[in-house]
């Protein structure tokens, strides 16, 4: 007789760990929605109507993540995406092409990706000094352009904003009898495409291994052998060109632009990415768990509109007791876990 092999379950590392806890209680944050508040919760649009509404900023809160886990951080993302949305929407008025003004949205992104990665990588600037530029720079940009609301009157752009993928089976039946099928933007393709291409990137290629031994310890990294400088350089090139399609998409959602436009989205993002199990120290993070953190976050904001409290300041008040409790957990279930190690 063979004597059975004994297999033994390897232990969650801290990024998975961190990430089921998000998912378990986003999970049982909606069903609890489903069960008292019932109505909207109730349909697969509403869940549709999350991703609707926050597409760009999943598509931020992606780029963030990747270079919070590298350590580092970034408080422009909000306003390139503006800056992306206002020059998008004026070039587009005066009968631009629509393939241009994807390029432009790419190397807007792309230019403060770069600039501000070798000020923070090469220079070794502080980032939030740097970023805090960008951020500054990029929303002034946007109100030299234009001061007023601009509406896309573009044919082409209008034809493109106006598809969406509709799947009857997700439906659900109206008052009035009549069938309302499921309707999804593809701003959202466009956000779980960009959200699978980053999670490749952390899991399997050699940037995202870098990436996350430089978050973990930059000296034992480069004494790896790894080139610190150019992964971090890199960190902020992909956060920079996530900005500019998450600027693209705002302005699919919308269809307009305005100075104010992603007011708050780089704070957003953050939250959005802690509550998902990045750690500011670095290290450790995933974007699986990023989304999650986003769906989290709009659905506690849904919770708080339901319950009737409309004034927008519970919201934030909602949204900052949300971060202290997700940070609380994520010290908590760190600090038990190594000390478990340790004995």
């Amino acid at each position: 007789m063979k004597k059975s092999k004994d297999f033994r379950r390897e232990p969650l590392t801290d990024t998975q760990l961190l990430m089921t806890i998000t998912i378990c209680i986003f999970v049982g944050m909606y069903l609890l929605a489903m069960l008292i508040f019932k109505g909207g919760f109730l349909h697969a649009q509403q869940v549709f109507d999350m991703l609707n509404d926050n597409a760009s900023l999943i598509i931020v809160s992606c780029g963030l993540t990747v270079v919070m886990i590298g350590r580092g951080i970034d408080i422009s993302v909000g306003a390139v995406t503006s800056f992306v949305v206002m020059s998008c929407v004026l070039y587009l008025n005066k009968g631009g092409s629509l393939f241009v003004s994807v390029l432009i949205a790419l190397g807007i992104g792309l230019a403060f990706g770069i600039v501000q990665g070798f000020l923070i990588s090469y220079l070794e600037i502080q980032p939030f000094i740097v970023t805090l530029a960008g951020m500054f720079f990029a929303r002034g940009m946007t109100t030299i352009l234009s001061v007023n609301p601009q509406k896309a009157a573009h044919e082409g752009f209008a034809k493109l904003r106006e598809t969406k993928i509709v799947i009857p089976w997700l439906g659900y039946i109206a008052k009035n009898g009549k069938l309302v099928p499921a309707r999804v933007e593809l701003g959202v393709v466009v956000a779980l495409c960009c959200l699978l291409a980053v999670f490749l990137l952390l899991m399997f290629h050699r940037l995202g291994r870098a990436l996350y031994a430089i978050g973990g310890n930059p000296s034992s990294a480069l004494m790896l052998g790894i080139n610190v400088k150019r992964t971090r350089f890199l960190s902020y090139v992909i956060s920079g060109l996530l900005s500019g399609i998450s600027g693209f998409v705002f302005m699919m959602h919308t269809g307009a632009a305005n100075a104010t436009n992603a007011a708050g989205m780089e704070m957003n993002a953050i939250a959005s990415s802690i509550i998902g199990g990045t750690l500011l120290t670095g290290g450790v993070g995933n974007v699986i768990g990023t989304f999650f953190g986003t769906m989290t976050l709009t659905t506690i904001k849904k919770i708080v509109v339901s319950s009737g409290l409309n004034a927008p300041w519970w919201q934030s008040i909602t949204t900052g007791g949300m971060l202290c409790f997700f940070i609380l957990l994520q010290s908590v279930v760190l600090s038990q876990r190594a000390r478990k190690k340790k004995a």
